[in-house]
């Protein structure tokens, strides 16, 4: 049993400011390799600026595709690491603590990612203006009932809220980070920190605020991507007036966020030598919760081909057949291959507990749930109602170095953010360390809340 309740303070304050400063050299090659895909990515965005959507291949009926596909993954991916940090910090689930800080920033470089692609999909990108909420006077506004306006909406609403989450529960750990710093560092995490000096009415009020701000977050993930996924559900395209894309939209993002968080744990736990801290007990509790997000998504997946084959829509059956058999085919099976069956080694222990067994295991999810979103796209506008306009258009070279440089750009801001700010949130892993030399390796958070509440009255009692 990996715990952590032998690790000093002191050591994790060192550990942790020590990532800051002397990552491994993987560090900086990874950030070379990213800054080629986004330099390539630039590229081609200003071709396609220049020449038009048509080296993109986007004509009729593919009036969607990649770029698309691509937000939809990307909000999924936003949704997931903040949503799961609150409901995990709501339920006090303690093995949340090491890694629940590069979660919630793994949502906010997600969301400022999947905001690129509207943007680029709208081609006249100098227009983009026109979403935002400015008043109608001049009457210019597309269209109140666009699901380009709610996208936007949904993506302003929860890039500032996890944010702000993401902002407060990162202050203590900059007053410790202010206190061992030097030259700018020092200047920034000033700022940032806000005078925190640690004393028990700040550590109440800081509980308080954290834990409202997890109650807010849950219903507004839920509801936002509930909106991304009306963008389908509410149109008349067969293959995607599905009602029940709602929850199997949040079960796919929960999915592919879990996924995510496997990669970047392993990732953290080597690079920046954070061994001590993402344990593998962690690394299976992960896993365990990824393969019951896998269960309940594969069942949304089967009620969503239920409801298809049992309705008397014939339109619906022809997409879904087509997608079975015909030129997509690949594309289906493939995302049931990596997202049904590949889910199932989650269901061993030894697999749970190997570190680089997870690590491709969470690259081939995410796979799945990339696949996903292009199944949901693609397929269903290469055969409609209308047979005259059936074409199977595949992305090219201008689409899929976009997507490549989407993902190097994510990766650079998660690796640039874990440079300046700990990746590790101190204070509650000593709280967790804390925990486990109390009730003997079992993680309980009553005993520092007594602590706290005790000194909190001390306080007042003195004035």
């Amino acid at each position: 049993m990996d715990t952590m309740k032998d690790i000093e303070w002191a050591k994790i304050n060192r550990d942790v400011l020590r990532s800051l400063e002397t990552p491994r050299p993987a560090f900086w090659g990874m950030v070379a390799i990213c800054v080629v895909f986004v330099l390539a990515g630039v590229a081609a965005e200003i071709y396609q600026y220049r020449e038009g959507l048509g080296v993109a291949l986007m004509n009729r009926p593919h009036f969607w595709q990649l770029y698309i596909a691509n937000f939809v993954f990307w909000i999924g991916m936003s949704h997931s690491g903040t949503l799961l940090s609150a409901i995990l910090l709501l339920t006090k689930a303690d093995w949340r603590k090491p890694i629940n800080r590069f979660a919630e920033a793994m949502t906010l470089f997600s969301i400022l990612t999947a905001a690129f692609f509207p943007i680029i999909h709208l081609g006249r990108v100098w227009n983009f203006y026109w979403v935002a909420p400015y008043p109608n006077e001049r009457t210019i506004w597309p269209n109140f009932r666009s699901p380009l306006l709610w996208d936007a909406a949904a993506i302003f609403t929860y890039a500032s809220s996890s944010a702000l989450f993401l902002y407060l529960g990162m202050i203590p750990d900059l007053a410790i980070c202010r206190d061992n710093a030097r030259g700018w560092r020092k200047k920034l995490y000033s700022v940032l920190a806000l005078g925190w000096s640690g004393s028990a009415r700040e550590w109440a009020a800081f509980r308080k605020s954290y834990l409202l701000i997890a109650c807010f977050l849950v219903p507004l993930a839920v509801s936002v991507h509930s909106i991304v996924a009306s963008d389908f559900a509410m149109s008349i395209m067969p293959g995607m007036h599905i009602t029940s894309f709602p929850p199997y939209f949040v079960a796919g993002a929960l999915y592919s966020g879990c996924a995510a968080i496997i990669t970047l744990f392993v990732l953290l736990r080597y690079v920046f030598r954070f061994e001590a801290y993402m344990t593998e007990d962690i690394l299976e509790k992960v896993g365990k919760l990824t393969f019951a997000i896998a269960m309940a998504w594969n069942y949304l997946n089967f009620v969503e081909y239920a409801s298809i084959f049992y309705s008397n829509d014939m339109f619906e059956k022809e997409v879904a057949i087509q997608k079975l058999t015909g030129p997509y085919a690949w594309v289906v099976w493939g995302m049931f291959l990596c997202g049904t069956v590949a889910p199932f080694a989650l269901a061993f222990r030894k697999v749970r507990r190997n570190m680089w067994a997870m690590f491709v295991l969470s690259l081939i999810l995410q796979l799945a749930m990339w696949l996903e979103r292009f199944q949901i796209v693609s397929p269903p506008l290469a055969s409609n109602h209308e047979p005259w306009t059936w074409n199977v258009v595949w992305p090219g070279l201008v689409q899929l170095t976009i997507t490549a440089a989407s993902f190097a750009w994510f990766t650079l801001l998660f690796l640039v953010f874990c440079k300046v700010f700990p990746s590790v949130s101190m204070y509650e892993v000593k709280e967790l360390v804390f925990h486990q030399r109390k009730v003997g390796g079992r993680a309980e958070l009553t005993d520092l809340d007594k602590l706290k509440d005790e000194a909190i009255a001390t306080e007042e009692r003195l004035g």
